[in-house]
């Protein structure tokens, strides 16, 4: 597997030089001062490659080109934008960037409510607790129609956590949740996120599949021109969220999904953490199943709680993937294959000096760190047994 990093660019406070001394070779990363919907100039491809690559590292994959909110409404005009995303697929490719991990999750990108719960280490993780993410949509976004979508306990999980609260803990849980993540596509206001949300009704799963399809018509031949490859992430959560259709959320969805289009440029990104929330997901039968379509690897581990829909981000080789088989049966496809599939730890806790330095939520040095090491020793020890 080839080593890599999720890097922000030049903005990111981990450096290009800091990557190099955690072992990693290839990066991981986008032109994210780039509006949504343009083509990104060939110039500006190639100035951050060469960055890339006068650090002594190699710009292994783009995420993300991201997929414009009209295309995924189907709104007017969409076909124009999904035209510009093909451009910048074929622009890259000439820049020698040939794999595009993308996501087609509507409004949101990914959704936590906490980026700093204490751990009994003292380290902090990423969370996702269920009764916030109700709370926020009945009490604070007050989405019409909400209620349908919750049991009588939810609501009252809601509401105790919501009466436990101060309006600065309220404030940060709105923020966490609408100003956007790192690497997520947009951010908004309250009111712009109503908006937002107003423009899906009436697009349902059947819908927001068939946009996909539409939109993969056009982007799959340029890829397949410019001899790239397209890999798509899977949702995270898997499950829908304040009334939003999900399309890639376990094996069947994934299937349907590579049913699209015969080219194998269609292909995944497989999150072991966003699929591994459902308990329903066999992560080394989804490798396997999706074979040669599997272009690109996020390695992570989430741990559900209590009630199942809730989790928070475990270390790597711990939570409930288990990650020992998913990395065989990706070595093992490896080996039939002929080629290394590039992979990055993902995400990662805050720890040691982690904790007194400003990093980006999710991707702190220190804990990508353990991650990367414990995935790398790992990966050798099954090479060392099944392969002597």
């Amino acid at each position: 597997m080839i080593e890599s990093w999720r890097w922000f660019g030049p903005e990111d406070p981990i450096s290009l030089q800091d990557v190099r001394q955690t072992g990693a070779v290839g990066i991981v990363t986008a032109l994210h001062d780039q509006p949504n919907g343009v083509v990104w100039p060939r110039e500006a491809i190639r100035t951050r490659r060469e960055m890339i690559e006068q650090a002594g590292l190699t710009w292994q994959v783009v995420e993300s080109i991201p997929v414009h909110e009209d295309i995924k409404s189907a709104a007017s005009g969409w076909e124009r934008l999904a035209q510009n995303w093909a451009e910048t697929v074929k622009l890259l490719a000439q820049e020698g960037v040939r794999t595009i991990c993308y996501n087609f999750m509507p409004v949101l990108d990914w959704t936590r409510t906490d980026l700093e719960c204490l751990l009994p280490d003292g380290a902090t993780a990423l969370r996702f607790e269920f009764p916030a993410y109700a709370a926020f949509d009945l009490f604070v976004l007050k989405r019409e129609g909400a209620i349908a979508d919750y049991t009588l306990e939810d609501v009252e999980a809601a509401e105790r956590w919501l009466a436990d609260k101060s309006d600065e803990d309220v404030k940060r849980l709105t923020d966490t949740i609408i100003a956007g993540l790192p690497g997520s596509e947009e951010s908004y206001t309250l009111d712009q996120f109503k908006e937002r949300l107003e423009a899906y009704k009436g697009i349902d799963r059947e819908q927001l599949f068939q946009n996909l399809q539409n939109f993969l018509e056009i982007v799959i031949p340029a890829a397949d021109e410019a001899g790239a490859v397209l890999a798509i992430h899977p949702d995270d959560p898997p499950r829908p969220i304040f009334g939003l259709p999900r399309i890639v959320s376990n094996l069947e969805d994934l299937h349907r999904i590579k049913a699209m289009h015969p080219s194998v440029s269609n292909g995944f990104t497989v999150c072991s953490g966003s699929l591994g929330v459902h308990a329903d997901n066999d992560l080394p039968k989804i490798v396997g199943e999706l074979g040669e379509r599997v272009h690109f690897m996020h390695l992570r581990a989430t741990r559900r709680e209590e009630d199942p829909r809730s989790f928070y981000e475990d270390n790597h080789l711990e939570g409930d993937v288990d990650m020992i088989a998913v990395l065989r049966v990706v070595r093992c496809l490896e080996r039939e294959l002929g080629k290394e599939i590039p992979m990055r730890p993902d995400h990662g806790h805050r720890r040691l000096h982690d904790l007194q330095e400003t990093s980006t939520p999710g991707y702190p040095a220190i804990g990508r760190l353990r991650g990367l090491a414990e995935l790398r020793g790992a990966i050798k020890a099954i090479d060392h047994f099944e392969n002597p």
